[in-house]
């Protein structure tokens, strides 16, 4: 019978086990999360006119000439979140550079009058696909085109783009970056 009792053992490990790691561990990361971090945990979910129109953590494609531009996309199709992530195209892959070469001159279609060099940022897809940030540098590249597009002055667009510029984390981390839905979303909010 010491085979019933290493089975019976096994059977009550399984069932503690599943109750500590399947249900207790999750609800406590889940309690403290909301606890601790409520707007990430819950998505950082933007509201606009009483209805979630997007998360800050996720980027959302735009083509209209009166918003900014996101970074693009190697997800497909452009800007979907499942599955994310890169191209995984090598910097001496040919088709990375035709793919970049098709976005800098898309974006010289769209406003011809720009003759400033064009961030990397803004031609180049980031690691996940789905980033919600560009850097200012990018930004202050469409000011232009936007404000035409939208009949506002160049310069309250550009104070916009600064009002919405996030510093780096703790001073330290990472890199100045504005928040494209929020600077659109902001835009949106300018229009009479």
């Amino acid at each position: 019978m010491k085979i019933l009792r290493e089975l019976r053992a096994a059977t009550l490990l399984l069932f503690a086990l599943t109750l500590l790691t399947g249900v207790a561990y999750p609800a406590v990361v889940t309690l403290a999360a909301r606890l601790l971090f409520p707007d990430q945990a819950e998505g950082s979910v933007i509201m606009a006119g009483g209805r979630a129109v997007g998360s800050s953590l996720l980027g959302q494609p735009t083509t209209s000439p009166r918003y900014f531009h996101g970074r693009p996309s190697a997800t497909t199709p452009p800007g979907a979140t499942v599955p994310s992530g890169a191209s995984n195209l090598g910097p001496l892959n040919p088709a990375l550079a035709d793919a970049v070469a098709t976005r800098v001159q898309s974006l010289r279609d769209e406003d011809p009058g720009n003759t400033a060099p064009i961030p990397v940022d803004l031609v180049t897809a980031s690691g996940s696909g789905v980033d919600p940030h560009i850097s200012p540098a990018a930004a202050e590249w469409q000011v232009a085109r936007v404000a035409r597009a939208r009949g506002l002055p160049e310069a309250r667009v550009l104070a916009l783009v600064h009002e919405h510029t996030e510093e780096r984390t703790l001073g330290v981390l990472g890199e100045p970056r504005v928040n494209v839905l929020q600077l659109n979303l902001a835009l949106d909010g300018t229009q009479k």
